[in-house]
């Protein structure tokens, strides 16, 4: 016996419906539309981020206006901040634990590293939350995210540049005369700036991942303070702990933070000598800077098109 099986004939295709060939892909393709916020390539990247640098610099300005609006000492805390700081590393380190005998010229020497070290610890905290804490403006305007971590960076180093005159004064009132060594604190803080906002970038994408990152990062910086010759002679630890691991040794000599805040130093106090610096200490430095700046951007890059979604 055979069976006939009752197939309902196709819905007719309403009028002005375009053939079944016409995938979404094809109808974007022919019109020209691209997917919205789709990450460009690297090169279109860096030239849109270049295209936005008056926006960096605005914003950057504005941040750092901003930041202290509520205060009625206002922008002094720029320069109180870390100065206070120092003043309680003097008394803990260089008074309670004698640190201070170890090293001439202990005050310029501390304040010196403190000020360099608040520039990377603020860059990298900044950075962290560029993305999670401008979800608004993320979702809001389509522009290179690069922009937040750059400029949060950014608006760091114009605040240490204004806490620099604070650390002039410091220096001639402890007899640390003016020097053309000077001069080479302009590429220094260029280096550090390049290898902050790298880090900055860094910690951006992975604050806009993950936002609790953001709570655990004060605990990580400040570990990375207490090994980066902030308030101690790292050169007179290597000098006095040679049976220290050989692992330990170099990491210490090669730390990113110490080396910029030695280079600070070098440059600023004449009583800090090359003999204290680590071997080869400016090719260290531009390497971090390339390292942490080109590798930090291409990291973050690469997760362009997420940022603000979810």
């Amino acid at each position: 016996m055979s069976q006939v099986l009752d197939i309902a004939p196709p819905a007719p295709t309403p009028p002005g419906t375009p053939p079944a060939a016409d995938a979404p892909a094809a109808l974007a393709a022919r019109y020209g539309l691209t997917v919205s916020g789709a990450r460009p390539s690297l090169p279109a990247y860096v030239r849109q981020l270049w295209a936005r640098r008056h926006f960096i610099t605005a914003f950057a300005t504005a941040k750092l206006t901003a930041q202290y609006s509520q205060a009625k000492l206002g922008q002094v805390w720029q320069v109180a901040t870390p100065l206070l700081n120092a003043t309680v590393y003097y008394f803990i380190f260089g008074v309670l634990m004698g640190t201070k005998h170890d090293v001439p010229d202990y005050v310029p020497f501390l304040v010196t590293g403190v000020f360099v070290w608040t520039f990377t610890q603020s860059s990298i905290m900044a950075g962290t939350r560029a993305i999670s804490g401008n979800l608004g403006l993320v979702r809001a305007l389509h522009f290179p995210r690069a922009a937040l971590p750059v400029s949060y960076a950014l608006q760091q180093l114009q605040q240490l540049l204004f806490s620099m005159a604070a650390l002039v004064v410091i220096l001639l009132c402890f007899g640390v005369p003016v020097a053309a060594s000077w001069l080479l604190a302009v590429p220094a803080l260029a280096l550090q700036f390049v290898f902050n906002a790298g880090v900055a970038m860094i910690m951006a994408r992975l604050g806009a991942k993950t936002p609790d990152i953001a709570q655990l990062m004060p605990f990580v910086l400040r570990t990375w303070m207490y090994v980066s010759g902030v308030m101690w002679s790292i050169d007179r630890v290597l000098s006095d702990h040679q049976d220290m691991p050989r692992v330990v040794l170099l990491a210490l000599e090669c730390n990113p933070a110490a080396i910029y805040i030695d280079l600070m130093r070098f440059a600023l106090i004449d009583s800090f000598h090359h003999s204290q610096l680590p071997h080869h200490v400016w090719p260290l430095a531009i390497g971090w800077a390339l390292l942490a700046g080109v590798g930090g951007f291409i990291y973050f890059w690469k997760a362009e098109e997420t940022y603000g979604r979810g």
